[in-house]
Protein backbone atom coordinates (compact mmCIF):
# COMPACT_ATOMS: atom_id res chain seq x y z
CA UNK A 1 0.00 0.00 0.00
CA UNK A 2 1.20 3.54 -1.75
CA UNK A 3 -1.31 6.19 0.11
CA UNK A 4 -0.26 9.63 1.03
CA UNK A 5 -2.72 11.30 3.10
CA UNK A 6 -2.80 14.97 3.95
CA UNK A 7 -1.52 16.01 7.01
CA UNK A 8 -4.15 16.75 9.26
CA UNK A 9 -4.53 20.55 10.32
CA UNK A 10 -4.43 21.51 14.36
CA UNK A 11 -8.43 20.79 14.26
CA UNK A 12 -7.89 16.93 13.25
CA UNK A 13 -5.15 16.29 15.75
CA UNK A 14 -6.91 17.26 18.90
CA UNK A 15 -8.80 14.25 21.15
CA UNK A 16 -11.93 14.28 22.81
CA UNK A 17 -13.03 11.89 25.18
CA UNK A 18 -15.53 9.46 24.28
CA UNK A 19 -17.88 9.67 26.66
CA UNK A 20 -18.49 13.34 25.93
CA UNK A 21 -18.89 12.45 21.89
CA UNK A 22 -21.18 9.47 22.70
CA UNK A 23 -23.66 12.34 24.28
CA UNK A 24 -23.16 15.23 21.79
CA UNK A 25 -23.95 12.67 18.94
CA UNK A 26 -26.94 11.45 21.12
CA UNK A 27 -28.12 15.05 22.18
CA UNK A 28 -27.71 16.08 18.47
CA UNK A 29 -29.45 12.93 16.95
CA UNK A 30 -30.73 14.80 13.69
CA UNK A 31 -27.21 15.04 12.14
CA UNK A 32 -25.07 12.50 13.85
CA UNK A 33 -25.56 9.39 11.52
CA UNK A 34 -24.10 8.00 8.68
CA UNK A 35 -24.25 11.06 6.16
CA UNK A 36 -20.41 12.44 6.62
CA UNK A 37 -19.18 14.79 7.20
CA UNK A 38 -21.20 17.76 9.33
CA UNK A 39 -20.85 20.61 8.68
CA UNK A 40 -18.15 20.85 6.25
CA UNK A 41 -17.81 24.09 5.55
CA UNK A 42 -15.90 24.12 8.51
CA UNK A 43 -14.42 20.81 9.00
CA UNK A 44 -13.60 19.66 5.37
CA UNK A 45 -12.98 23.74 4.17
CA UNK A 46 -8.95 23.36 5.31
CA UNK A 47 -8.81 20.45 2.68
CA UNK A 48 -10.37 21.46 0.00
CA UNK A 49 -7.66 21.89 -3.78
CA UNK A 50 -8.38 24.55 -6.42
CA UNK A 51 -9.87 23.61 -9.91
CA UNK A 52 -5.99 23.78 -10.83
CA UNK A 53 -5.42 20.56 -9.27
CA UNK A 54 -8.45 18.94 -9.99
CA UNK A 55 -6.87 17.03 -12.75
CA UNK A 56 -3.38 15.90 -11.46
CA UNK A 57 -5.13 14.99 -8.01
CA UNK A 58 -8.01 12.78 -9.66
CA UNK A 59 -5.66 10.83 -11.96
CA UNK A 60 -3.31 10.46 -8.75
CA UNK A 61 -6.05 9.14 -6.22
CA UNK A 62 -7.48 6.85 -8.56
CA UNK A 63 -4.11 5.71 -10.02
CA UNK A 64 -4.38 1.84 -9.81
CA UNK A 65 -7.49 1.60 -8.06
CA UNK A 66 -9.04 -1.46 -10.13
CA UNK A 67 -11.84 -2.23 -10.04
CA UNK A 68 -13.97 0.70 -9.59
CA UNK A 69 -17.49 0.87 -8.86
CA UNK A 70 -19.60 3.87 -10.99
CA UNK A 71 -22.85 5.88 -9.73
CA UNK A 72 -24.49 7.81 -12.24
CA UNK A 73 -27.34 10.26 -11.50
CA UNK A 74 -30.06 11.35 -12.53
CA UNK A 75 -31.39 14.36 -11.32
CA UNK A 76 -34.39 14.52 -13.01
CA UNK A 77 -38.15 14.22 -10.79
CA UNK A 78 -41.78 15.02 -11.77
CA UNK A 79 -41.98 16.65 -8.31
CA UNK A 80 -39.46 17.08 -5.51
CA UNK A 81 -40.29 15.69 -2.51
CA UNK A 82 -40.40 17.71 0.61
CA UNK A 83 -37.95 15.32 2.33
CA UNK A 84 -35.54 15.57 -0.48
CA UNK A 85 -31.99 16.78 0.68
CA UNK A 86 -30.30 15.33 -2.88
CA UNK A 87 -29.40 16.86 -5.81
CA UNK A 88 -32.53 17.41 -8.15
CA UNK A 89 -33.35 19.97 -10.12
CA UNK A 90 -36.02 22.01 -10.45
CA UNK A 91 -39.82 22.05 -12.90
CA UNK A 92 -38.13 24.53 -15.14
CA UNK A 93 -35.08 21.83 -16.13
CA UNK A 94 -37.48 18.89 -17.01
CA UNK A 95 -37.26 19.64 -20.85
CA UNK A 96 -33.31 19.56 -20.22
CA UNK A 97 -32.86 15.58 -20.14
CA UNK A 98 -31.61 15.05 -23.46
CA UNK A 99 -29.03 17.81 -23.12
CA UNK A 100 -27.62 16.36 -19.78
CA UNK A 101 -27.66 13.20 -21.04
CA UNK A 102 -25.28 14.21 -23.84
CA UNK A 103 -23.33 15.85 -20.76
CA UNK A 104 -23.06 12.82 -19.13
CA UNK A 105 -22.07 10.67 -22.00
CA UNK A 106 -19.26 13.49 -22.42
CA UNK A 107 -18.29 12.88 -18.68
CA UNK A 108 -18.02 9.62 -18.86
CA UNK A 109 -15.36 10.04 -22.05
CA UNK A 110 -13.43 12.59 -19.83
CA UNK A 111 -12.98 10.28 -17.10
CA UNK A 112 -12.43 7.31 -19.47
CA UNK A 113 -9.96 9.45 -21.04
CA UNK A 114 -7.87 10.33 -17.73
CA UNK A 115 -8.18 6.91 -16.13
CA UNK A 116 -8.39 4.56 -18.77
CA UNK A 117 -10.48 1.54 -18.87
CA UNK A 118 -11.67 0.43 -15.35
CA UNK A 119 -13.46 -2.81 -14.05
CA UNK A 120 -16.44 -2.21 -12.22
CA UNK A 121 -17.46 -4.02 -9.69
CA UNK A 122 -20.77 -2.21 -8.99
CA UNK A 123 -22.91 0.10 -10.89
CA UNK A 124 -25.63 2.05 -9.85
CA UNK A 125 -28.24 4.62 -11.44
CA UNK A 126 -29.34 6.22 -8.99
CA UNK A 127 -31.54 10.05 -8.79
CA UNK A 128 -33.46 11.82 -8.80
CA UNK A 129 -35.89 8.77 -10.38
CA UNK A 130 -33.98 7.05 -13.37
CA UNK A 131 -37.10 5.98 -14.24
CA UNK A 132 -37.92 9.37 -15.42
CA UNK A 133 -35.62 8.35 -18.98
CA UNK A 134 -37.00 7.02 -21.65
CA UNK A 135 -36.66 3.57 -22.80
CA UNK A 136 -34.01 4.95 -25.61
CA UNK A 137 -32.45 7.33 -23.29
CA UNK A 138 -31.16 4.35 -20.82
CA UNK A 139 -30.05 2.39 -23.32
CA UNK A 140 -27.94 4.59 -24.62
CA UNK A 141 -26.86 5.16 -21.17
CA UNK A 142 -25.86 1.69 -20.79
CA UNK A 143 -24.48 1.31 -24.11
CA UNK A 144 -22.02 4.15 -23.49
CA UNK A 145 -21.14 2.84 -19.83
CA UNK A 146 -19.73 -0.77 -21.75
CA UNK A 147 -18.02 1.79 -24.12
CA UNK A 148 -15.81 2.73 -21.50
CA UNK A 149 -15.89 0.29 -18.67
CA UNK A 150 -15.39 -3.12 -18.51
CA UNK A 151 -18.80 -4.28 -17.23
CA UNK A 152 -19.06 -8.01 -16.06
CA UNK A 153 -21.85 -9.88 -16.72
CA UNK A 154 -21.64 -11.52 -12.85
CA UNK A 155 -21.95 -7.40 -11.76
CA UNK A 156 -25.70 -6.95 -10.88
CA UNK A 157 -26.76 -3.26 -12.21
CA UNK A 158 -29.68 -1.65 -9.89
CA UNK A 159 -32.00 1.62 -10.71
CA UNK A 160 -34.70 2.95 -8.67
CA UNK A 161 -38.47 4.28 -9.89
CA UNK A 162 -41.74 5.47 -8.33
CA UNK A 163 -44.89 3.84 -7.94
CA UNK A 164 -46.70 5.89 -10.26
CA UNK A 165 -44.24 5.24 -13.39
CA UNK A 166 -44.06 1.64 -12.75
CA UNK A 167 -47.43 1.31 -12.90
CA UNK A 168 -47.69 3.33 -15.76
CA UNK A 169 -45.07 2.23 -17.96
CA UNK A 170 -44.53 -1.47 -18.01
CA UNK A 171 -42.52 -0.60 -21.17
CA UNK A 172 -39.94 1.18 -19.05
CA UNK A 173 -39.31 -2.22 -16.89
CA UNK A 174 -39.12 -4.20 -19.80
CA UNK A 175 -36.87 -1.95 -21.64
CA UNK A 176 -34.29 -1.72 -18.57
CA UNK A 177 -34.27 -5.75 -17.80
CA UNK A 178 -33.40 -5.53 -21.91
CA UNK A 179 -30.78 -3.03 -20.96
CA UNK A 180 -29.19 -5.25 -18.70
CA UNK A 181 -30.64 -3.87 -15.51
CA UNK A 182 -31.16 -6.26 -13.02
CA UNK A 183 -32.06 -4.77 -9.15
CA UNK A 184 -34.87 -2.41 -8.49
CA UNK A 185 -35.63 -0.18 -5.88
CA UNK A 186 -38.93 1.34 -5.88
CA UNK A 187 -39.90 4.79 -3.23
CA UNK A 188 -43.01 3.79 -1.46
CA UNK A 189 -41.54 5.75 1.58
CA UNK A 190 -45.07 6.25 3.50
CA UNK A 191 -48.88 5.52 3.14
CA UNK A 192 -50.45 7.70 5.57
CA UNK A 193 -52.62 10.15 2.91
CA UNK A 194 -52.01 13.56 5.07
CA UNK A 195 -48.03 13.01 5.51
CA UNK A 196 -47.71 11.82 1.58
CA UNK A 197 -49.91 15.46 0.78
CA UNK A 198 -47.28 16.95 3.36
CA UNK A 199 -44.46 15.27 1.46
CA UNK A 200 -45.68 16.31 -1.70
CA UNK A 201 -45.88 12.29 -2.50
CA UNK A 202 -49.62 12.36 -2.72
CA UNK A 203 -49.08 11.22 -6.46
CA UNK A 204 -47.43 7.77 -5.60
CA UNK A 205 -49.93 6.89 -3.35
CA UNK A 206 -51.49 3.35 -2.52
CA UNK A 207 -53.10 3.01 -5.55
CA UNK A 208 -50.09 2.62 -7.44
CA UNK A 209 -48.45 -0.01 -5.37
CA UNK A 210 -49.46 -3.03 -6.87
CA UNK A 211 -50.22 -2.51 -10.13
CA UNK A 212 -46.51 -1.44 -10.08
CA UNK A 213 -45.32 -4.03 -8.04
CA UNK A 214 -46.94 -6.58 -10.87
CA UNK A 215 -45.52 -4.52 -13.65
CA UNK A 216 -41.93 -4.93 -12.02
CA UNK A 217 -42.49 -9.06 -11.83
CA UNK A 218 -43.82 -9.48 -15.53
CA UNK A 219 -40.16 -7.35 -16.74
CA UNK A 220 -38.48 -10.67 -15.15
CA UNK A 221 -36.89 -8.64 -12.05
CA UNK A 222 -36.22 -11.03 -9.37
CA UNK A 223 -34.26 -8.66 -6.97
CA UNK A 224 -36.58 -6.15 -5.74
CA UNK A 225 -36.13 -3.68 -2.76
CA UNK A 226 -39.10 -1.32 -1.65
CA UNK A 227 -37.49 2.00 0.72
CA UNK A 228 -39.73 3.24 3.90
CA UNK A 229 -39.04 6.22 5.83
CA UNK A 230 -39.82 7.16 9.25
CA UNK A 231 -39.18 9.99 11.48
CA UNK A 232 -41.40 12.57 10.27
CA UNK A 233 -42.36 15.13 12.66
CA UNK A 234 -46.37 13.90 12.17
CA UNK A 235 -46.04 10.12 11.81
CA UNK A 236 -47.56 8.35 14.55
CA UNK A 237 -46.40 4.63 15.47
CA UNK A 238 -49.80 3.03 14.24
CA UNK A 239 -49.45 4.41 10.84
CA UNK A 240 -45.95 3.62 10.87
CA UNK A 241 -47.12 -0.13 11.74
CA UNK A 242 -49.57 0.42 8.33
CA UNK A 243 -46.80 1.32 6.61
CA UNK A 244 -44.67 -1.48 7.39
CA UNK A 245 -47.67 -3.99 7.25
CA UNK A 246 -48.39 -2.77 3.37
CA UNK A 247 -44.84 -2.84 2.19
CA UNK A 248 -45.46 -6.41 3.32
CA UNK A 249 -47.96 -7.44 1.35
CA UNK A 250 -46.19 -5.99 -2.00
CA UNK A 251 -43.27 -9.23 -0.89
CA UNK A 252 -40.10 -7.38 -2.20
CA UNK A 253 -36.90 -9.33 -1.49
CA UNK A 254 -35.51 -6.58 0.39
CA UNK A 255 -37.04 -3.53 2.42
CA UNK A 256 -34.93 -0.47 3.41
CA UNK A 257 -35.65 1.87 5.83
CA UNK A 258 -34.70 5.29 5.85
CA UNK A 259 -34.51 7.68 9.06
CA UNK A 260 -35.31 11.05 7.55
CA UNK A 261 -32.32 13.52 8.27
CA UNK A 262 -33.68 17.15 8.02
CA UNK A 263 -30.57 19.01 7.04
CA UNK A 264 -30.72 20.54 3.34
CA UNK A 265 -34.46 20.22 3.12
CA UNK A 266 -37.45 22.20 2.93
CA UNK A 267 -39.24 20.94 5.99
CA UNK A 268 -35.98 21.01 8.25
CA UNK A 269 -37.47 23.36 10.97
CA UNK A 270 -39.53 20.05 12.15
CA UNK A 271 -36.51 18.57 13.06
CA UNK A 272 -37.39 20.11 16.46
CA UNK A 273 -41.12 18.27 16.73
CA UNK A 274 -39.20 14.84 16.23
CA UNK A 275 -38.13 13.47 19.76
CA UNK A 276 -35.52 10.47 19.40
CA UNK A 277 -37.45 8.51 22.15
CA UNK A 278 -40.30 8.24 19.63
CA UNK A 279 -37.59 7.63 16.35
CA UNK A 280 -36.32 4.64 18.34
CA UNK A 281 -39.75 3.38 18.72
CA UNK A 282 -40.56 3.66 15.22
CA UNK A 283 -37.02 1.53 14.25
CA UNK A 284 -37.61 -1.04 16.75
CA UNK A 285 -41.45 -1.87 15.66
CA UNK A 286 -40.16 -2.17 12.13
CA UNK A 287 -37.43 -4.85 13.20
CA UNK A 288 -39.72 -6.59 15.24
CA UNK A 289 -42.49 -6.50 12.50
CA UNK A 290 -39.76 -7.21 9.47
CA UNK A 291 -37.81 -10.16 11.82
CA UNK A 292 -41.77 -11.93 12.05
CA UNK A 293 -42.05 -11.81 8.30
CA UNK A 294 -38.69 -13.29 7.78
CA UNK A 295 -36.83 -10.34 6.75
CA UNK A 296 -33.60 -10.11 8.64
CA UNK A 297 -30.94 -7.56 9.16
CA UNK A 298 -28.06 -7.02 11.84
CA UNK A 299 -28.50 -4.40 14.78
CA UNK A 300 -28.09 -1.03 13.12
CA UNK A 301 -28.76 -2.42 9.34
CA UNK A 302 -30.86 -0.28 7.43
CA UNK A 303 -31.14 -3.14 4.75
CA UNK A 304 -33.39 -6.16 5.44
CA UNK A 305 -33.35 -9.31 3.52
CA UNK A 306 -35.55 -12.31 3.04
CA UNK A 307 -33.36 -13.91 0.69
CA UNK A 308 -30.72 -15.73 3.10
CA UNK A 309 -27.09 -15.21 2.86
CA UNK A 310 -28.09 -11.99 0.54
CA UNK A 311 -27.77 -8.68 2.14
CA UNK A 312 -30.09 -7.06 0.16
CA UNK A 313 -28.52 -4.22 -1.27
CA UNK A 314 -26.59 -3.62 -4.67
CA UNK A 315 -23.53 -4.49 -5.34
CA UNK A 316 -22.56 -1.00 -5.62
CA UNK A 317 -23.72 -0.37 -2.26
CA UNK A 318 -22.64 -3.91 -0.85
CA UNK A 319 -19.06 -3.11 -2.00
CA UNK A 320 -19.01 0.37 -0.65
CA UNK A 321 -20.34 -0.66 2.91
CA UNK A 322 -18.08 -3.29 3.66
CA UNK A 323 -14.85 -2.63 1.91
CA UNK A 324 -14.86 1.13 1.25
CA UNK A 325 -14.29 0.73 -2.37
CA UNK A 326 -13.50 3.51 -4.42
CA UNK A 327 -15.82 5.41 -6.46
CA UNK A 328 -16.87 7.16 -9.36
CA UNK A 329 -19.46 9.45 -9.21
CA UNK A 330 -21.05 10.96 -12.50
CA UNK A 331 -24.11 13.82 -13.17
CA UNK A 332 -24.75 16.75 -11.67
CA UNK A 333 -23.96 16.82 -7.83
CA UNK A 334 -22.48 13.34 -8.08
CA UNK A 335 -20.25 12.13 -5.28
CA UNK A 336 -16.50 10.75 -6.01
CA UNK A 337 -14.43 8.68 -3.32
CA UNK A 338 -10.56 7.19 -3.84
CA UNK A 339 -8.71 6.24 -0.67
CA UNK A 340 -7.32 10.09 -0.16
CA UNK A 341 -9.94 12.16 -1.67
CA UNK A 342 -13.58 13.16 -1.70
CA UNK A 343 -15.12 15.20 -4.20
CA UNK A 344 -18.39 16.76 -5.68
CA UNK A 345 -19.72 17.18 -8.90
CA UNK A 346 -21.10 20.88 -9.86
CA UNK A 347 -24.81 20.99 -8.95
CA UNK A 348 -24.26 18.98 -5.18
CA UNK A 349 -24.95 23.09 -3.46
CA UNK A 350 -26.64 25.15 -6.24
CA UNK A 351 -28.84 22.21 -7.63
CA UNK A 352 -29.20 23.37 -11.17
CA UNK A 353 -28.06 22.26 -14.64
CA UNK A 354 -26.03 24.85 -15.56
CA UNK A 355 -22.61 25.26 -14.27
CA UNK A 356 -22.67 21.50 -14.78
CA UNK A 357 -23.55 21.55 -18.54
CA UNK A 358 -20.70 24.94 -18.79
CA UNK A 359 -17.48 22.48 -17.13
CA UNK A 360 -18.46 19.67 -19.29
CA UNK A 361 -18.58 21.91 -22.66
CA UNK A 362 -15.10 23.06 -21.48
CA UNK A 363 -13.68 19.80 -21.33
CA UNK A 364 -13.12 19.94 -17.27
CA UNK A 365 -13.61 17.52 -14.73
CA UNK A 366 -17.67 19.00 -13.88
CA UNK A 367 -16.02 19.22 -9.82
CA UNK A 368 -17.96 21.82 -7.65
CA UNK A 369 -15.71 20.73 -4.91
CA UNK A 370 -12.68 18.27 -4.17
CA UNK A 371 -11.05 17.65 -1.20
CA UNK A 372 -7.42 16.22 -0.50
CA UNK A 373 -7.93 15.35 3.02
CA UNK A 374 -5.86 13.48 6.05
CA UNK A 375 -6.53 10.17 7.19
CA UNK A 376 -8.62 11.13 10.31
CA UNK A 377 -11.51 11.91 7.88
CA UNK A 378 -11.20 9.12 5.44
CA UNK A 379 -11.26 6.64 8.20
CA UNK A 380 -14.42 8.20 9.36
CA UNK A 381 -15.94 8.50 6.60
CA UNK A 382 -15.32 4.69 5.95
CA UNK A 383 -16.81 3.68 9.05
CA UNK A 384 -20.11 6.24 8.71
CA UNK A 385 -20.77 4.02 5.45
CA UNK A 386 -20.12 1.21 7.08
CA UNK A 387 -22.77 1.91 9.45
CA UNK A 388 -25.07 1.26 7.21
CA UNK A 389 -24.50 -2.23 7.93
CA UNK A 390 -24.23 -2.15 11.59
CA UNK A 391 -20.26 -2.78 11.29
CA UNK A 392 -17.19 -2.93 10.45
CA UNK A 393 -14.93 -5.25 8.83
CA UNK A 394 -11.78 -4.90 10.34
CA UNK A 395 -9.87 -6.96 7.20
CA UNK A 396 -11.14 -4.55 5.06
CA UNK A 397 -10.19 -1.47 7.45
CA UNK A 398 -7.10 -2.51 7.89
CA UNK A 399 -6.74 -2.57 4.58
CA UNK A 400 -7.24 0.47 3.28
CA UNK A 401 -5.59 2.34 5.77
CA UNK A 402 -2.46 0.49 7.05
CA UNK A 403 -3.59 0.16 10.62
CA UNK A 404 -6.18 -1.85 12.59
CA UNK A 405 -9.24 -0.06 14.10
CA UNK A 406 -8.49 -0.75 17.22
CA UNK A 407 -5.45 0.91 16.62
CA UNK A 408 -6.70 3.91 14.62
CA UNK A 409 -9.67 4.11 17.59
CA UNK A 410 -7.67 2.68 20.79
CA UNK A 411 -10.32 4.74 23.66
CA UNK A 412 -13.19 4.91 21.61
CA UNK A 413 -13.34 0.90 20.58
CA UNK A 414 -12.80 -0.22 24.26
CA UNK A 415 -15.29 2.73 25.29
CA UNK A 416 -18.36 0.81 22.48
CA UNK A 417 -16.98 -2.73 23.96
CA UNK A 418 -16.57 -1.99 27.39
CA UNK A 419 -20.59 -0.64 27.35
CA UNK A 420 -21.93 -3.58 25.43
CA UNK A 421 -22.58 -0.94 22.13
CA UNK A 422 -20.58 -3.25 20.17
CA UNK A 423 -18.98 -6.31 20.06
CA UNK A 424 -16.01 -8.38 18.61
CA UNK A 425 -17.75 -11.11 16.23
CA UNK A 426 -15.39 -12.66 14.03
CA UNK A 427 -13.72 -10.74 11.94
CA UNK A 428 -16.41 -7.37 12.40
CA UNK A 429 -16.49 -4.90 15.06
CA UNK A 430 -20.29 -5.62 15.34
CA UNK A 431 -23.38 -3.41 16.81
CA UNK A 432 -25.24 -4.51 19.47
CA UNK A 433 -28.93 -4.01 19.67
CA UNK A 434 -28.00 -1.51 22.33
CA UNK A 435 -25.92 0.10 20.24
CA UNK A 436 -28.50 -0.01 17.11
CA UNK A 437 -30.57 2.07 20.14
CA UNK A 438 -27.85 4.53 20.83
CA UNK A 439 -26.99 4.65 17.41
CA UNK A 440 -25.96 8.58 17.11
CA UNK A 441 -24.14 8.70 19.92
CA UNK A 442 -21.97 5.25 18.89
CA UNK A 443 -21.24 7.05 15.10
CA UNK A 444 -20.18 10.16 16.66
CA UNK A 445 -17.17 8.37 18.56
CA UNK A 446 -15.67 7.55 15.26
CA UNK A 447 -15.68 10.91 13.96
CA UNK A 448 -12.80 12.84 13.21
CA UNK A 449 -11.75 15.50 15.93
CA UNK A 450 -12.62 18.65 14.32
CA UNK A 451 -16.40 17.01 13.90
CA UNK A 452 -16.55 16.27 17.20
CA UNK A 453 -15.62 19.43 18.14
CA UNK A 454 -18.66 20.81 16.48
CA UNK A 455 -20.93 18.60 18.09
CA UNK A 456 -19.66 19.23 21.50
CA UNK A 457 -20.14 22.71 20.85
CA UNK A 458 -23.46 23.08 18.72
CA UNK A 459 -26.39 23.22 20.76
CA UNK A 460 -29.44 21.34 19.37
CA UNK A 461 -32.30 24.09 20.70
CA UNK A 462 -30.78 26.83 18.46
CA UNK A 463 -33.14 26.39 15.29
CA UNK A 464 -31.05 29.07 13.40
CA UNK A 465 -27.85 26.92 13.71
CA UNK A 466 -30.39 23.68 12.59
CA UNK A 467 -30.97 25.82 9.61
CA UNK A 468 -27.59 27.58 8.68
CA UNK A 469 -26.49 24.71 6.05
CA UNK A 470 -29.57 24.87 4.16
CA UNK A 471 -29.91 29.23 3.94
CA UNK A 472 -26.02 29.00 3.10
CA UNK A 473 -27.10 26.13 0.52
CA UNK A 474 -29.71 27.97 -1.22
CA UNK A 475 -27.38 31.37 -0.85
CA UNK A 476 -25.08 29.61 -3.09
CA UNK A 477 -27.78 27.91 -5.62
CA UNK A 478 -29.29 31.79 -6.25
CA UNK A 479 -25.67 33.12 -6.97
CA UNK A 480 -25.04 30.08 -8.96
CA UNK A 481 -28.21 30.93 -11.29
Amino acid sequence: MNRAWSLPNAADAAHYPPQACFEAGERNHHIANTAYPIAHQLTWKPYRVGPERYRSLVAQAFEGLDPLLLYVHIPFCEVRCAYCEYTVVGQDELHGTQQYLRRLHRELELYAGLLGSRRLAGFDIGGGTPSFLEPEQMAALMEKVREHFELPSEVVISTETTPRIAAARPDKLASFMQAGIRRISMGVQVIQPDLLKVLQRDGNGVEHHFRAVENIRAAGFTDFNVDLMYGFARQSLESWRATLEHALRLAPEAITLYRMRYKLTRISEQASQVALEGVRAQAELAKKLLADHGYLANPGKNTYSRIPGHPGTSDYITRRVVDGMPYLGLGLGAQSFSHTTVSYNEGAAGKNLRPYLRSVDAGELPLQDLYDLPREHMMAKMICVSFYFGEVDRSAFQAKFGLGIEQAYPEEVAFALERGLMSLTGDKLTMTELGARHFNGLVALFHAPSVKSYLLARDPEKAEDMHRHRRLALAVARRAS
